[in-house]
């Protein structure tokens, strides 16, 4: 699967905001956010124009995808896939995504960002069940045990990471052992215990996409429909002609 290989703070530049991409880095003075600096390909001293309804919905888009490390094609999957279950699209997107194997793994303090996450996932470090797993947009189930393997357990990176579980601790949903590496995927996250802020404008947004999608629908159907009509009225009234003449 394809990944981004460019400049991971220009993202952050590009949304104004902090996507947390590159672990401490993003929490020190170094950061350019903190630094106030521009979005690149931007004039600094240009008026930022008035942003239209999709404007909105294509910068949330992104930034969601940016932060768990997505290309696009995979996104709209995941989308699809959270456009045909049961509920409220925006919330099984968010689900889904949680769900995924390197989240799981950053969730569980294993990695400082993501990318590290998924490039432990793939170098095979990770065993679910007990079985090595090296695929990072693997579904965890609820009750799933993700454990770093016992070959792996002395690597710098993980045991740095895992200093981070004595200060911010880990999600609601999951538990984590720190001593052995290993957790437990207690469940499906809730929307409210999400911690991320920019999500809260998301599921509207996709909201009002699944709305925008279904009234197209509905009006091409009807055009058919109406299309259909028209093509039975005309040959009954070209029957009709024929009989009188």
């Amino acid at each position: 699967m394809a990944r981004y290989t460019g400049p991971v703070c220009r993202l952050c530049r590009a949304e104004q905001k902090k996507l947390m991409l590159k672990g401490a880095r993003c929490k020190s003075d170094r950061c350019p956010i903190n630094k106030k600096r521009p979005a690149p390909g931007k004039d600094p001293k240009a008026r930022p124009g008035k942003r239209s309804d999709y404007g909105v919905q294509l910068r949330e888009k992104q930034k969601l995808k940016r932060i768990y490390g997505m290309q696009e094609k995979q996104f709209s999957l995941f989308f699809e896939r959270a456009l045909r279950m049961p509920g409220i699209t925006g919330e099984n997107l968010f689900v889904l995504l949680e769900r995924r194997l390197d989240n799981v793994v950053y969730r569980l303090r294993f990695a400082v960002s993501r990318s590290q996450a998924r490039q432990i996932v793939l170098h095979g470090h990770v065993a679910v069940n007990g079985k090595r797993v090296n695929v990072p947009s693997f579904l965890v189930k609820a009750e799933d045990v993700i454990e770093i393997k016992e070959p792996s357990r002395n690597l710098v990176v993980v045991k740095e990471a895992l200093k981070e579980f004595g200060k911010a601790g880990v999600m609601p949903w999951l538990q984590l052992d720190p001593d052995e590496m290993k957790g437990k995927f207690l469940a499906s996250p809730r929307r409210r215990a999400m911690s991320v802020k920019s999500f809260a404008t998301i599921p509207s947004s996709y909201k009002r996409a699944e709305t925008s999608r279904r009234l197209w629908t509905e009006s091409i159907l009807a055009r058919v429909i109406s299309f259909s009509a028209l093509r039975r009225i005309s040959r009954a009234f070209a029957l009709v002609v024929l009989i009188r003449s």
